[in-house]
């Protein structure tokens, strides 16, 4: 959710942190600030809006200088969205200055007893009590800033990622985590601080990522100091080389990131499987897999965790791996696995996917799943994230940066990681025949090149698009494996262009939203010639007999549905088990293209946030 960005060092720190929230704003968020020390004066502008609008206030209203400084921007969660209550927030005294990703649950109580100490309040967030804490530790206790920031955090409950420094001490910055992502990025007397490495990926290859109740303190000319919260004890900061370079953040001609990110799909799959995918050997590799084989083929059962999008790629690797595997799979919301006292023991393996690896109620399944004695497989996008780091083993996707926050190439990529492990472990239980076996790998390897040949479609889905952007409710339907997709697909429409949209399984229609289908109805409907087909193409006729509108994504060359459909969009032909991987491009473009002619925020739709790291 919220995006931190931090500087100290050699180089006027305005033009890094602006830069930083520029691309942190596809987490999400209503207001943004900046506080900027010139080692005399604390310049501190915030404002309700976007970036854009915090340059103009900042320009305007403050000092742009100063070596030193930290920005944000927030996804209000105490109190509304306006000037007041964004981020950075001072202490009382003036001295201290914070931001803060995350929730403090007992901030009332702590509020309370700070005024009985005559701590004045001007916001209504539990960020401002927090830096008024650490104030107060700090005065009462006589004790440098990095201690104060560590006694006060041992007496909150909740979720944080801070950056806090203090004017009387113009060389140090001290940051904390628990639950929220927080990155060091470490140059040459100089450190950077971000909730992902994205805002300072020019500047230096090197980050240290903060495990949970870590904090750490930045100090020009030292190297960075890592301490345990709870205990004190030292820590020892595991430094990355990151892999992630500036155009894969930037737009690359597009006018959206969304758009740039569908059209990476073919690249993303074909990363996501190269090294992995070995048709010409008859071999699926995959360490995360290999090392622990014996969990995956003794297990009772597999439980997917997930959410959104994450957990509708759950959904279509449910039907994957009862069908290659025969072992039993159960998709839970990752939101409702901890708080229903789940039956889990130990000869479970849990599945938890995340496009970010920072998702709070997945990492939350995870540590429940953990404490019941399950393995737990983790399936994410970002390297060195909480997931990655919480899991037995995983494997990562490969897709590269996803900026937009409606997800696309997530979800294949995601698909695309559960197919291969299915694969092994199909062949390891001796499943498939060799012939089989290479034919499925086979067929895996021309997915890239035909999701290509799905998206020359674009064009005749603009105009498509253009017929339904007026649009107030649309149903999605699909069947098998591409059920999940038309929950996608609705979810896709749902999220960035604000119509309403519902999913459904094609033969549950009859059960209720039959109801609704009139003239005024688009009805996308998944009808590949493999599968349910012929039941499909009664539920059209079902449509059709009611003057729905039908929009059907057929296989190429199908004349069936194209004498009862409206508009058809084609796709190559594929295996079943592999048609979301096609299913689900024409359905993202069409969203896409919606939202923009209803002049929606596409990358950055309202009330949403790409990583959603409160629960």
């Amino acid at each position: 959710m919220c995006g931190i960005v931090g500087y100290i060092g050699h180089r006027d720190a305005y033009p890094v942190i602006i830069k930083g929230l520029e691309r942190l704003e596809y987490r999400g968020y209503d207001s943004a600030g900046v506080a900027l020390y010139d080692g005399e004066t604390v310049n501190l502008c915030k404002t309700k809006g976007k970036v854009e609008d915090l340059k103009s206030k900042a320009k305007s209203e403050i000092s742009l200088k100063g070596n030193l400084g930290i920005g944000h921007t927030r996804w209000a969660t105490h109190g509304v969205p306006n000037d007041v209550n964004s981020h950075p927030h001072y202490s009382n005294s003036g001295d201290l200055v914070i931001i803060h990703n995350g929730i403090i649950e007992n901030y009332e109580s702590i509020k309370k007893e700070l005024i009985k100490r005559e701590y004045t309040f001007e916001s209504d967030t539990d960020t401002e009590v927090l830096v008024n804490l650490i104030e107060e530790v700090k005065s009462k206790e006589n004790v440098m800033l990095g201690k104060a920031v560590q006694i006060a955090l041992n007496e909150v409950v909740g979720a944080y990622a801070i950056a806090v420094f203090d004017r009387n001490k113009p060389d140090e910055i001290v940051v904390a985590k628990l639950g929220s992502p927080l990155a060091i990025g470490i140059g040459d007397n100089e450190f950077f601080i971000a909730s992902d490495a994205s805002p300072f990926i020019e500047f230096t290859n090197n980050a240290v990522y903060l495990e949970d109740e870590e904090m750490a303190i930045v100090r020009l000319g030292k190297e960075i100091k890592l301490r345990k919260i709870k205990n004190d004890a030292v820590a020892y900061p595991n430094i990355l080389e990151l892999q992630m370079n500036i155009e894969e953040i930037e737009k690359g001609g597009f006018d959206h990131f969304m758009l740039k990110e569908i059209y990476e799909q073919p690249r993303a799959i074909l990363d996501t499987y190269r090294g992995r995918l070995l048709a010409d050997q008859g071999l699926v590799k995959m360490a995360g897999i290999d090392q622990h084989l014996d969990k995956f083929l003794n297990a009772n059962r597999i439980v997917i965790v997930a959410c959104g999008t994450s957990w509708h790629a759950g959904l279509v690797a449910e039907y994957i791996f009862e069908n290659l595997t025969r072992i039993p799979v159960e998709v839970e919301y990752a939101s409702e696995f901890r708080y229903r006292n789940p039956i889990i023991t130990k000869d479970d393996v849990v599945i938890a996917i995340s496009q970010s690896g920072e998702t709070a109620d997945t990492l939350a399944a995870i540590k429940l799943a953990k404490e019941k004695g399950a393995f737990v497989f983790g399936v994410c996008n970002v390297v060195g994230s909480s997931i990655a780091r919480e899991t037995h083993a995983g494997a990562y996707t490969h897709a590269g940066p996803e900026i937009g926050v409606a997800s696309t190439k997530a979800f294949t990529t995601q698909i695309t990681v559960l197919t291969l492990l299915a694969l092994n472990l199909a062949k390891e239980k001796d499943l498939f025949t060799d012939a089989q076996f290479h034919e499925y790998l086979t067929e895996l390897e021309t997915i890239p090149s035909k999701v290509e040949k799905s998206l020359e479609s674009n064009p005749l889905i603009e105009i498509i698009a253009d017929v339904y952007k007026d649009s107030t409710n649309c149903l999605y339907l699909g069947r098998g494996y591409n059920f999940p997709v038309a929950l996608e697909g609705a979810l896709k429409l749902k999220e960035i262009s604000y119509i309403h949209a519902e999913g459904y399984p094609a033969a549950e229609m009859k059960h209720g939203p039959i109801a609704l289908i009139d003239e005024q109805m688009p009805v996308f409907v998944i009808a590949t010639n493999k599968g349910y087909y012929e039941k499909v193409v009664s539920n059209i006729q079902e449509i059709k007999s009611r003057k729905g509108k039908i929009i059907a994504i057929v296989t190429e060359g199908d004349e069936q549905v194209k004498e009862l459909a409206d508009h058809c969009i084609e796709i190559p032909e594929t295996f079943e088990s592999l048609t979301p991987l096609l299913t689900t491009i024409p359905l993202q473009l069409l969203s896409y293209h919606i939202a923009v002619m209803r002049n929606c925020n596409v990358d950055q739709p309202r009330n949403l946030a790409k990583s959603v790291t409160v629960e």
